[in-house]
């Protein structure tokens, strides 16, 4: 009996103690299940606070700058007070369309070659889709296409090397006989009494005429003082002095030819020729004042007062701003192609401006995103090599007017740049845009000037487009890095539009 209670005693024991073990696995399980619960709420908040940091931070980037305003003295703002709706300064009434001001100071550096560039490939070996888009580089011949594309090699790819400038050298030279050549040339047709014929009398029976003019000769100078006293002394120089160029030093420069040989060196005879005739104040004063009436390179005076630097020094080599100077004549198609960043690639098509090239430029037409239409602000009184009869200002708006309103373009941004202010600035002074443009009214003003080619040429968007004007000095790098940002942003803008995103 007591074994059996005993026993009773013991399964009860044991009972509970299954009872405790039972439940405190259970508690166990349950710890773990809520732990396992805590680290998964931890986690999916880290996400979410993650997540938020994230969506702030998009928030807060900073947005591209817009860059500064633009003056008509050269220096490039995008101001309201400039682009601001245009009218002809003559009647108010007219409207200018469709003037679009871009902003943007979003600048990506990149690399550039003459191969089209349509899937970039990373250091990895990894595929990376970017946008294309083809620009066309548009305008009549000398406007200044070329040195955006010089300009665009320095802004977005590696610059140019020192072989790539030493190349250049031939070409300098040839730029400066070119420029001598034409002044000469001017001078024989249009003012040939600063020329003196060998052994001619002319320069003693002008001297003689200058003293008789004077009231004093050349055997009597003598001019009384205040105090009575007579003292010997020159008399005041003349107005215009005559045959002061030596006929055989003149035609010694014509007559020398440069060849476009790398390795040889500019006659230095030849050049200290050059720089007594571009020297001589007379010759400056007809550069100056008759510039209009003949084909006078915009780089003439850079290149003249740099005679002894690159003709007379020895071992000249070309420096960046010479390469920009530097005119060579376009011939052909040329592609080039940017990466600008961001994902965008630039297709740029270089096309010669003569009339005899133009008949090519068909075959870039098809899927244009964007123009770009260079006019030289400077040519209002210079006229075409090709027909002298015919104002070169004149020649780029019939040229502007064909492009703008043709069923190529129907769909195509145009970026104009008004190109050559620093040298419009300068000429304006001497050269009153009125002559060439009886209907401008503004004077010698140069924001005046500006504004009125701006208006003729917007006069002509008969179709509608979008036009982004740009006030540019193509040599100047700094002038065009600020441009070149504002129509990166353009582009992209249109391609997002195109694309359905804006």
């Amino acid at each position: 009996m007591g074994s059996c209670a005993s026993k009773s005693a013991d399964q009860g024991n044991g009972t509970s103690k299954q009872q405790q073990s039972a439940q405190s696995t259970q508690g166990k399980r349950q710890q773990q299940s809520q732990a396992i619960q805590q680290k998964n709420k931890e986690k999916q908040q880290s996400r979410q606070k993650e997540q938020q940091e994230k969506h702030q931070q998009q928030q807060q980037q900073p947005q591209p700058q817009s860059p500064s305003d633009s003056n008509a003295d050269g220096t490039l703002k995008n101001g309201s007070d400039f682009y601001e709706t245009l009218k002809h300064p003559s009647d108010s009434s007219n409207d200018n369309g469709h003037l679009k001001e871009n902003h943007s100071q979003d600048l990506s550096n990149g690399t550039a070659n003459k191969n089209l560039i349509t899937n970039p490939v990373d250091a990895a070996g990894n595929s990376n889709p970017s946008k294309d888009v083809k620009v066309l580089l548009l305008g009549s011949g000398e406007s200044g296409k070329s040195t955006i594309v010089k300009q665009m090699k320095i802004l977005h790819s590696d610059g140019y090397t020192q072989d790539e400038l030493e190349e250049y050298r031939p070409f300098v030279y040839k730029n400066i006989l070119d420029c001598i050549k034409n002044v000469i040339n001017a001078i024989i047709d249009l003012q040939p009494d600063l020329i003196r014929k060998p052994d001619s009398p002319q320069l003693e029976e002008d001297h003689e005429e200058d003293l008789k003019v004077t009231g004093l000769t050349s055997e009597n100078n003598h001019v009384p003082t205040a105090n009575g006293s007579v003292t010997n002394q020159p008399p005041p120089p003349p107005k215009q002095r005559k045959h002061i160029l030596e006929y055989d030093m003149l035609n010694e420069i014509l007559d020398y030819d440069y060849p476009l040989n790398l390795n040889q060196q500019f006659d230095p005879d030849i050049a200290i020729k050059i720089k007594k005739v571009y020297e001589t104040p007379e010759v400056k004063e007809f550069m100056l004042q008759r510039q209009g009436d003949f084909y006078l390179i915009d780089s003439t005076d850079y290149f003249l007062s740099n005679l002894d630097r690159i003709c007379l020094a020895g071992n000249y080599e070309p420096n960046v701003t010479d390469v920009l100077r530097t005119r060579k004549k376009t011939s052909g198609i040329f592609i080039y192609s940017f990466d600008l960043g961001n994902g965008l690639n630039m297709n740029l098509f270089d096309v010669g401006g003569q009339r005899s090239e133009r008949k090519k430029w068909i075959n870039c037409f098809d899927n244009v995103s964007t123009i770009i239409f260079c006019v030289a602000l400077s040519e209002y009184d210079n006229f075409l090599l090709e027909e002298s009869n015919t104002n070169r200002l004149e020649e780029s708006l019939a040229l502007f007017d064909s492009v703008v309103n043709s069923r190529w373009f129907s769909r195509t941004t145009v970026v104009l740049f008004l190109n050559k202010i620093d040298v419009f600035a300068e000429k304006l002074k001497y050269s009153p845009l009125e002559n060439f443009f009886p209907d401008y009214k503004g004077g010698s003003n140069i924001s005046n000037g500006v504004k009125y080619i701006l208006w003729r040429f917007n006069k002509l968007n008969r179709s509608g487009l979008n036009i982004y004007p740009h006030v540019t000095q193509a040599t100047d790098t700094s002038n065009i890095e600020l441009v070149m940002a504002a129509v990166k942003q353009t582009i992209l803008e249109n391609s997002l539009k195109d694309s359905g995103i804006l």
